[in-house]
């Protein structure tokens, strides 16, 4: 199985990109996001999904191993492939689409193209209270390089926050409800402005 490319951009197409690596063009799907992040005749890395099928095998690249561990956790949901995992990650953040599952905001999941009302419901259903995918567990340099795209900060605020009000005893779905709404009233909290504001919040 092929885990990362790195090589020179060839091409760059609506929905793929053909990366050069030592002489071998490796065809790659990629979302929006992902394909405006690259430059054709400059140097990438991408980190791989690999699909095996009866009839093909198919290379899914993604800007950080974040995104590419959350294109795997969509797909644990029922009726989500790859198609529609990738519509998500082209609307929505790894930051968003926990905010948006702990938040119950079916609306967000939505505004893929091709997600339907029904469909969302079910993400978020399966979705809320349930960690973030941890990935392949490669080294902080590779996930958190601002070359491939750093993760947002707002995803490990939310973490911390959420961790800190689990050590205090507290549901981890709850934890992750109350500071995500607390995110979303004020977005410039520190780290222990969020926790105190997600308390607010569970005492409501």
């Amino acid at each position: 199985m092929i885990g990362m490319l790195t090589g020179s951009v060839t091409v760059i197409g609506t929905d793929e990109v053909i990366l050069d690596v030592n002489g071998v063009g490796y065809l790659v799907k990629c979302s929006g996001r992902t394909l405006s992040t690259l430059v054709v005749g400059t140097s990438a890395t991408l980190h791989i999904e690999t699909h095996v099928r009866e009839q093909a095998i198919t290379l899914f690249g993604f800007a950080d191993e974040e995104i590419r561990a959350w294109f795997v956790k969509l797909q644990s949901v029922q009726k989500v492939g790859p198609k529609a995992a990738l519509a998500i990650l082209d609307v929505l953040s790894p930051a968003d689409i926990l905010s948006a599952a702990s938040l119950e905001d079916k609306t967000a999941f939505s505004r893929a193209n091709g997600v339907g009302p029904a469909l969302a419901s079910r993400i978020v259903v399966e979705l809320s209270g349930k960690p973030p995918p941890l990935g392949r567990g490669f080294s902080a340099t590779l996930q958190n390089s601002t070359v491939a795209g750093a993760p947002s900060a707002d995803m490990g605020l939310q973490k911390d926050a959420t961790s800190a009000l689990v050590n205090l005893g507290i549901d981890h779905a709850q934890a992750m409800r109350a500071v995500a709404h607390a995110l979303q009233a004020d977005e410039g909290l520190n780290l222990n402005a969020l926790v105190k504001a997600a308390l607010k919040e569970l005492s409501r």
